[in-house]
């Protein structure tokens, strides 16, 4: 028996764990010779589930497939969406919308920026993502297809963003607390007006524990429900990519989330935290800050001072 057929007939006809699994042996052929047999035995996955099927099949180990597909992944969507806020940067027209419109990032900065964020991704993050894979299987992570509903990747996003967001006010606010900032945190703080690309300018020591709040709540999800997959993980991964890098912009937009969502946070919510180095400790959403009572800026200050003057008023 050829052995494309053999894998592609243990494959249809069993269940695994892992996709992987049924590589015994191992192909020797090409990716879109894997995904034109998974096609013609499979036809009831759509396309991108046809793709994702023969990637594992391809590679034959899932640590393997995972970690390649997961760093390329990381790079391409993080520089990738930083790139359209270096174009706006170098528009004139644009800067209307800067909140710190007087600071404008040079060539120069943007490219030592993006060296110590590389460095960070290949010597912190990468050991991370490869280490994902193997932590969260052991904890029940899928891999399979077919892929899980839109419901159900949309509200465990959903939780994710709320528990990432609860674990980055915490942490955040932390690394706020004098050694801790001097020694961790201020590496992060060297653009008082940020730029998209700065989104993971930081110590290695902060990339891991604010990183924590990504990974660590799917982690957790896993282990207790038993029901993820790693595609869910992936989209969560690129929208926290983008909240982080559109919060470090520096730009507003009359278009803006939190124009529509009040409780989003926003680049105009984050630059000012860059802009005073205090207060405004959220990531995604504003209602840690707002009921702790550690929001920055003017339209905080002054609620601040409105609400001491009625203390003071009552108490007559």
């Amino acid at each position: 028996m050829p052995m494309t057929t053999y894998t592609m007939d243990v494959f249809k006809n069993a269940t695994y764990t892992s996709l992987a699994d049924a590589m015994l042996p191992h192909t020797q052929n090409t990716y879109w010779h894997e995904f034109n047999e998974i096609s013609k035995y499979n036809v009831q996955l759509n396309y991108f589930e046809k793709l994702w099927a023969a990637w594992y099949l391809f590679i034959g180990n899932d640590v393997l497939a995972t970690g390649i597909m997961s760093f390329l992944m990381h790079e391409f969507v993080y520089f990738g969406r930083s790139l359209p806020w270096m174009i706006i940067d170098r528009i004139p027209s644009m800067n209307k919308y800067k909140i710190q419109n007087q600071k404008v990032p040079s060539a120069k900065e943007q490219w030592d920026c993006a060296k110590l964020v590389l460095l960070s991704h290949f010597t912190v993050e990468l050991p991370q993502i490869w280490l994902f894979h193997p932590l969260a299987q052991y904890f029940g992570l899928g891999t399979t297809v077919p892929f899980p509903t839109i419901f159900t990747m949309a509200y465990q996003i959903a939780i994710f963003f709320v528990l990432e967001d609860a674990w980055h006010y915490w942490s955040h606010r932390a690394l706020h607390w004098g050694p801790l900032y001097k020694n961790i945190h201020k590496i992060h703080h060297q653009y008082s007006a940020p730029f998209g690309l700065a989104a993971e300018y930081a110590s290695p020591i902060e990339v891991m524990i604010l990183g924590l709040g990504s990974v660590g709540p799917p982690i957790l999800w896993c282990a207790i429900t038993k029901d993820l997959h790693i595609l869910t993980m992936y989209i969560w991964i690129v929208l926290r990519l983008f909240q982080a890098i559109d919060a470090h912009s520096g730009y507003d937009f009359p278009w803006s989330l939190h124009k529509f969502l009040p409780f989003w946070a926003g680049a105009d919510h984050h630059d000012t935290h860059h802009e005073k180095f205090i207060g405004n400790y959220s990531s995604s959403f504003r209602w840690w800050d707002y009921a702790l009572d550690t929001e920055s800026g003017p339209e905080a200050t002054k609620r601040r001072r409105e609400k001491k003057l009625a203390q003071a008023r009552k108490a007559q």
